[in-house]
């Protein structure tokens, strides 16, 4: 039972692997970003035609949570209520520049 736990905790876990943008520039196109990555959050068109588009990704680690509790004592029963709000710090930007013939030239992440 204990190795069926652990199973399916491991393959619940299960991530993406990481994108090897290296071997993207020249062939990976903008319209292939927007259907892998979605539409992006800013984009600009530089003087020389260039265009820089950034995918903003917050992390999830910010949330809201409840508690309740109760207690007991000589003097008669007690119930507490608690919530605490964590806001969300960590921020990735994926920050795509493509040619003048839309294709990927250049890439950073932070």
């Amino acid at each position: 039972m204990l190795f069926l736990l652990a199973a399916l905790i491991v393959s619940g876990c299960k991530s993406t692997p990481k994108v090897d943008w290296d071997s993207r520039v020249g062939t990976f196109t903008f319209d292939q970003a927007v259907a892998e990555l979605g539409p992006p959050d800013k984009t600009a068109t530089l003087t020389d035609g260039r265009k820089v588009a950034d995918w903003i990704e917050r992390s999830r680690g910010g949330g809201v949570s409840f508690g309740i509790g109760t207690g007991f004592s000589s003097g008669g029963v007690g119930v507490g209520v608690g919530q605490s709000v964590s806001p969300s710090r960590h921020v990735r930007v994926l920050r795509l520049t493509f040619d003048t013939d839309n294709r990927l030239l250049s890439w950073a992440k932070n």
